[in-house]
């Protein structure tokens, strides 16, 4: 079996740590491959997220999922996210990590995010139930973003497990992509830019300022971009 780190920046001397979740399907127990169509719409975040973090200090790696599904209980990529992790301390020590998932690899890295490598959390359209747990978010940030015109996963329960995370999350904050799909190809530039801007400030709030607008960490509304 393959590994499931998979490493596409290393810096000899990382001070942080970014680890992509590509999306799946609900049930799949085939491989999963880098050249399956979830994995490679991830593939233009990655050079933004690198373009908005050009000191190459932080680490840049993808979480490798033995098989396509979430397979119900079983949540598959939730094992390989983990075991990524544990990978990455044990290679690079401990790092404050960033997961950034789409859709099934947001739910996987929500599940994960208890872990103790993890800082915060980015989600784009994320599949969360409504029920999902989210006490392990404590003390970490998260932030989602969400397409308007998405038709696979759910905004609105989306926005409910954010703001169950209010009481105890760093912070939490969600904002909606005007006319984004769920494949976030329709505006794709500004689901690039504006992801790339939310992890260069998750890694380094006093260089790079919050892209979101104040309203995006209240009760007061999800803003749209």
């Amino acid at each position: 079996m393959s590994a499931p780190l998979l490493s596409v920046r290393a810096p000899e001397r990382p001070r942080a740590a970014v680890l992509m979740l590509h999306g799946g399907r609900e049930a799949d127990l085939g491989p999963s491959r880098p050249w399956h169509l979830a994995a490679l719409r991830l593939r233009p975040f990655e050079r933004a997220i690198t373009a908005e973090l050009p000191r190459e200090d932080v680490l840049l790696a993808r979480v490798r999922y033995r098989v396509r599904g979430w397979n119900g209980e079983r949540a598959d990529p939730v094992r390989d996210t983990l075991a990524a992790l544990d990978e990455l301390t044990a290679l690079a020590g401990p790092l404050p990590t960033v997961l950034v998932g789409h859709s099934m690899g947001a739910r996987a890295a929500l599940h994960a995010a208890g872990h103790p490598q993890v800082y915060g959390l980015l989600a784009l359209a994320p599949w969360w139930p409504r029920t999902e747990p989210t006490r392990q978010l404590t003390g970490r940030h998260v932030v989602v973003l969400h397409g308007t015109s998405d038709r696979v996963t759910s905004a609105p329960e989306a926005a409910v497990c954010v703001r169950r995370a209010r009481g105890t999350a760093a912070g939490a904050a969600m904002a909606l992509i005007r006319d984004g799909d769920h494949a976030m190809l329709r505006r794709a530039h500004v689901w690039h830019r504006t992801a790339a801007a939310v992890v260069a400030h998750l890694v380094d709030p006093e260089e790079h300022g919050d892209p979101l607008p104040p309203e995006s960490s209240t009760a007061a509304g999800v803003p749209v971009l």
